[in-house]
């Protein structure tokens, strides 16, 4: 059978069999055009299923269309009665037609833009299939820019629905629908699952559904099938979960076949670890001993830890990543801690240092603001191995920087940093002996259950989900920003009082569109507004040394106000600080406002985060709002801002590297738990089913799954 044009693109563009990254074709050409949705033949088309569908398998009779439902597509067969452009308000053409069948009836027909051969079609006497949406017009009921089809009086309806799919700039529906139809011809749809797993299932066969869902019937109701509720969406949703779990069940497995030192946890007195501990004026909580043993456990296997610490703001992640980082000393290795910002990464570094200096370890500090000299001998205490843990910014994956033995590698915010950086720091611990370091990501973002077990199924997961004692709890405050006024009286009174505030604004420079107010403008404001207290000013552009000394004068309450950009969003720790206010804080994700709600709160003092909007708020806006107004658990935050913006735009997961998941709904947790559960099953008992149906789903894209 000859091959359709996707796979004499593919074949002509996939190079040779162990090449593993396709080369792009022409952006202009038809396979380009394709490449851009990902679909490189035949396989990939049957995938490419329906957005939704429209019903051009019945006509609706001109006398009936007035008690059509507003704004439903419909079809109607017509004659024209006569056509003519006009130019009011604007040059458009305008048809009239009647019913081909009854002769009664009139619609008016508007195309704003058209051509000679549109023109041509609507001459009196065609006789016309119009689809589209009928509305009141100023000459009574009119249809603009509907599809038009010339037909006689014996042109067959379709049997099937109109599927209409996902596509891109000059690739028209007819096209697609014409690929799709000849590869549906020419594919055998084998099923990949065994029978066994198909009935206890209850799933449709394969060929069925997607046979369904390209070519539904016309007795299926479009609205119903565009719903995803039907047995052949859900076959295709439970698929491609599957594909997923099994991808990252296999990337978890080849992680564990590497080697890695393994660093038992001691238990002498002389071990640097319970020496930490002997020392900390605190305690820690049952959730932070539970993790660490975790960690603990890991970190004495001879193959490498790949484990996502999850913890609220101010759970207490950082003393768990220090332990761990002490296991590999105790155990004659290096620990790192990456951070994804300078100020998180030097916060980091002084509490590291307050906490280890007293132990004898020296910590290394890396970031793109040291001069060259200091650069120089912090890289040289990391390659000698003199100073056994080093923490740092993206500097600490630069070309220069090399470990002597790297054991534990830490990513703090892993989300902030994309799939080559994570691997890049990695590789950085890669010794002569092919060793891999055991690394351990933390986020203070919480991944609802769902997403955690769809999207880091490679990962093992540990949640600190307890906050130490005598952290106070933040009254959160809604205000337009009309009441600005009230809000500066409200900083004047608490900083009079010996407390501190934050003041946060989105942007730093002007911006027409978004009208928001700069942190260069709200600093000159402030410190006009409030003469007797010193006003602080920090952001993205300046200089890490200026960043540095405005946060140490914050420390030490020299500076009573800090106006700020979201710099500040992590990693900072004034327990003097006691009132956040947030500048246009319908303009935050609903993980930002936490995050920054969470700078407060750190002392004995009550906290408020006070949240200024600027009214009026779009839907999305009052949402978010609302949830950060009634929720302070992270992980129901969580869960909420999932159910707002979906998985791909909350993991970032383009940004991550995981391929986003087309068809699934994360909401439906057994359905994600059953997928789970099949893909142990065929990984243990059938293999060849396994790889039939990775190959279906995943072919050529497992290699985004090496984070």
């Amino acid at each position: 059978m000859a091959e359709s044009t996707a796979e004499q693109a593919a074949r002509a563009t996939a190079g040779s069999k162990g090449e593993k990254t396709r080369k792009k074709p022409p952006a202009n050409t038809l396979s380009g055009k394709l490449a851009r949705l990902g679909i490189h033949g035949d396989a990939e088309l049957i995938l490419h299923l329906p957005l939704r569908y429209e019903d051009e398998t019945r006509i609706v009779p001109l006398a009936e269309i007035a008690a059509a439902p507003a704004g439903e597509a419909l079809q109607v067969e017509v004659e024209v009665m006569g056509s003519e452009i006009s130019f009011r308000p604007r040059r458009q053409l305008v048809a009239r037609v009647r019913d081909a069948v009854t002769g009664s009836g009139l619609l008016v027909v508007r195309l704003l833009n058209f051509y000679p051969t549109q023109q041509k079609q609507f001459e009196p006497g065609n006789r016309l299939r119009l689809f589209g949406e009928v509305r009141e017009g100023y000459f009574g009921l009119e249809m603009v820019h509907p599809r038009v089809q010339g037909v006689t009086a014996g042109t067959p309806l379709p049997v099937a629905l109109t599927p209409v799919y996902p596509t891109t700039a000059g690739l028209g529906q007819a096209t697609l629908r014409r690929l799709i139809t000849r590869a549906l011809q020419g594919v055998a749809l084998h099923d990949t699952l065994p029978a066994e797993i198909l009935q206890q299932h209850e799933l449709m066969a394969f060929d069925a559904a997607i046979r369904m869902l390209h070519q539904p019937p016309a007795a299926l109701a479009a609205e119903a099938l565009a719903a995803r509720n039907r047995a052949a969406w859900q076959r295709i949703r439970f698929d491609e979960l599957l594909a997923q779990q099994l991808s990252l069940r296999r990337a978890w497995a080849t992680r564990r076949s590497h080697g890695a030192p393994a660093l038992p946890a001691l238990h002498s007195a002389s071990a640097l670890t319970q020496a930490l501990r002997a020392q900390l004026p605190f305690q820690l909580t049952t959730a932070q001993q539970r993790v660490w043993r975790e960690i603990a456990a890991d970190l004495a296997q001879p193959w490498p830890m790949q484990r996502l610490l999850q913890g609220d703001v101010g759970s207490g992640k950082t003393i768990v990543a220090a332990l761990a980082m002490l296991q590999a000393v105790d155990n004659g290795w290096q620990g790192a801690m990456m951070a994804p910002t300078e100020i998180l990464a030097e916060q980091h570094y002084s509490k590291l240092s307050q906490w280890l200096a007293p132990l004898g370890i020296e910590v290394a500090w890396l970031s793109g603001s040291l001069k060259k000299s200091q650069k120089a001998a912090m890289q040289e205490a990391v390659r000698s191995g003199r100073a056994a843990v080093v923490v740092g910014t993206h500097a600490l994956i630069e070309e220069a920087v090399d470990f002597a033995r790297l054991g534990v590698a830490v990513i703090d915010e892993q989300h902030r940093f994309g799939v080559r950086q994570r691997l890049a720091l990695r590789q950085k611990g890669q010794t002569a002996h092919s060793h891999t370091p055991h690394q351990l990501m933390m986020s203070a973002t919480p991944i609802p259950r769902s997403l955690a077990m769809s999207y880091y199924a490679d990962l093992d997961v540990s949640v600190i989900d307890e906050l130490p004692p005598g952290r106070t709890p933040v009254a959160t405050r809604l205000v337009a920003d009309g009441r600005r006024r009230e809000v500066v009286r409200r900083v004047h009174a608490a900083c009079s009082q010996g407390r501190q505030a934050y003041w946060v604004c989105p942007l730093i420079e002007e911006s027409e569109t978004l009208q928001l107010q700069t942190a260069i403008e709200t600093h000159a404001r402030l410190t006009e507004e409030l003469p007797e207290l010193q006003v602080g000013l920090v952001h993205g552009r300046l200089k890490p040394q200026e960043k540095s000394a405005v946060m140490t004068a914050f420390a030490a309450n020299e500076i009573q106000v800090l106006v700020a950009t979201t710099v500040i969003e992590v990693g900072v720790d004034v327990p003097n600080a006691s009132l956040m206010i947030i500048e246009h804080a319908e303009r935050f994700g609903l993980a930002q406002l936490h995050q920054l709600r969470g700078r407060v709160g750190r002392g004995v003092a009550e906290s408020t985060c006070v949240l200024l909007y600027s009214a009026p708020l779009g839907q999305i806006a009052r949402e978010r709002l609302k949830v950060i107004y009634e929720h302070t658990d992270g992980f129901e935050i969580a869960r909420q801002d999932l159910a707002l913006r979906g998985p791909g735009e909350f993991i970032g997961a383009r940004q991550s590297g995981l391929p986003l998941l087309r068809y699934a709904d994360l909401d439906d947790a057994e359905l994600v738990d059953r997928a789970r559960q099949v893909a142990e099953q065929l990984m243990r008992d059938h293999p060849a089913a396994e790889r039939a149906h990775l190959q279906r789903w995943l072919a050529g894209r497992e290699e985004l799954l090496k984070a």
